[in-house]
């Protein structure tokens, strides 16, 4: 007799009818229909705490490790790892460096697999691994899952006043050139829906660091998908080496009137 996606069995114990489940053998739950790809630049001492943390907390997900060439033995650390979990990987690259080249060849790699849904997060512990459930659990309903430090019950911890200042400003600046419905565009900690990733193409994404992440939820949105922001709390990161510069600022000033532009 089958119900739903479990055979259930039905016994006669004392009279009584006892009902228990077994699950149907080759069934997938979410996790391991899913992936996490995580940026990497110099992050042997987060990673080293963070994949055993992210495996403890979600055994059957995958993650992937897109490194830029690391010289503080993050991809030696990774390989060691995956000795231990069977659904770690790493994508090794060696040119073209920068956060955003980095998430495109990320995406695509995942693409070209079987995973129904993926998350994007740092390694350094800033956002919290232990979100990741929730942020998914919002892809039942939403084409991309926002993890937002604007919106009630979000906020950040660890930062000066005037970083503060100067991120709450560069989202609104963003939500009023561009008309976008999305408090925390420059959040790096989300879910999406793989196939609503292959509704752009990546490729023609030209922006980097956090303009990238700009972009990459512009284009989505613009495209016709559904996204719902979730509140984090945004901690600084602990180890590791950061990817901004002056470089990276400027290309998010010009970014929503290049966007604009070519609307």
């Amino acid at each position: 007799m089958v119900f739903g996606k479990s055979y259930y069995l039905i016994h006669l114990l004392n009279k009584k009818i006892k009902i228990t489940a077994e699950p149907i053998s080759g069934t997938r739950t979410m996790h391991d229909r899913s992936i996490i790809l995580i940026p990497t630049l110099n992050e042997k001492e987060n990673l080293e705490k963070l994949i055993p943390a992210i495996f403890g907390l979600m055994p059957d997900i995958s993650v992937l490790v897109v490194d830029d060439n690391s010289n503080d033995g993050t991809q030696e650390l990774v390989e060691g790892l995956r000795q231990n979990y069977n659904n770690l990987f790493i994508l090794k690259r060696l040119e073209d460096f920068g956060y955003g080249r980095s998430s495109i060849d990320g995406l695509k790699w995942v693409l070209d697999k079987n995973y129904e849904f993926l998350v994007t997060m740092d390694a350094d512990f800033s956002h919290d691994f232990n979100i990741v459930p929730a942020l998914l659990k919002d892809l039942d309903n939403y084409d991309i899952s926002i993890g937002s430090r604007y919106v009630q019950g979000g906020g950040v911890k660890n930062w000066s006043f005037f970083r503060q200042i100067l991120s709450r400003f560069a989202n609104f600046y963003v939500k009023i050139i561009l008309g976008f419905p999305v408090m925390d565009a420059t959040t790096g900690f989300n879910a999406y829906r793989a196939d609503v990733l292959r509704k752009i193409n990546l490729d023609e994404i030209s922006s980097d660091g956090y303009a990238f992440l700009v972009e990459l939820k512009y284009r989505l949105i613009k495209a016709g998908c559904s996204a719902v922001e979730y509140p984090i709390l945004f901690s600084e990161r602990r180890e590791g080496q950061s990817k901004m510069s002056s470089k990276i600022i400027w290309e998010a000033v010009w970014l929503p009137w290049r966007l604009k532009i070519k609307s």
